[in-house]
């Protein structure tokens, strides 16, 4: 049986296909373009912030820049708040008595090797304030001569709401940048010299 000239006609008419095929792909390509602009746009933030930290961190290597901590970070925060408006800002300054103390842990004498500091063990106590510590930064700006660790966190909402298209993404950007800087040498470094030896508990 021949299909009647009206059904035939109507089953060889493609108008209106790319319309329904833009409607199938329109979804994907939003989110696509959305995830684009979002991740640019953290990029850049994230740029803004690094520029901030460093000059921040700069000024900070000063002899009396501790008086000025407020000044500092709210120079930070004031840059920050052109990209992201409603950002929100933590800091955090560690000081060391040298670089090669930054992000490491005290040394300690594993005797019964097995990655603790336990037991009577002796360690280095790098800060002098009797205990072994996974990081024996000292907070704060430190002296003359130390190297300081210098912190950001920035919490902020996201630009575009891709958030509510991916399930699981959080709908704010959370963006953390350190930089690292030896205060200058306005004077004798307080601490320093041979370590003091305790031992583990």
């Amino acid at each position: 049986m021949t299909p009647r000239p009206a059904l035939s006609h109507l089953l060889r008419d493609e108008r209106g296909v790319t319309i329904v095929e833009f409607a199938l792909i329109a979804p994907a390509l939003m989110v696509l373009v959305l995830g684009i602009f979002d991740l640019g746009y953290n990029a850049y933030t994230n740029q803004m912030l690094q520029g901030a930290i460093q000059r921040a961190a700069r000024a900070s290597t000063m002899e009396g820049a501790a008086g000025n901590a407020a000044a500092l970070d709210g120079r930070v925060a004031s840059e920050v708040h052109t990209v992201a408006a409603n950002a929100s800002l933590s800091f955090d300054r560690k000081s060391y008595n040298s670089f090669s103390q930054v992000g490491r842990p005290e040394d300690f004498t594993d005797l019964d090797n097995d990655g603790l500091c336990d037991n009577g063990e002796p360690f280095e106590d790098a800060n002098g304030n009797g205990v072994w510590d996974r990081d024996p930064g000292t907070a704060g700006f430190g002296g003359a001569r130390d190297a300081v660790l210098y912190t950001v966190t920035v919490k902020y909402p996201r630009l575009l709401p891709i958030a509510s298209f991916l399930p699981g993404m959080s709908a704010d950007v959370t963006l953390a940048s350190s930089t690292v800087l030896r205060n200058q040498p306005y004077g004798f470094q307080k601490s320093g010299g041979a370590p003091i030896v305790g031992n583990c508990p």
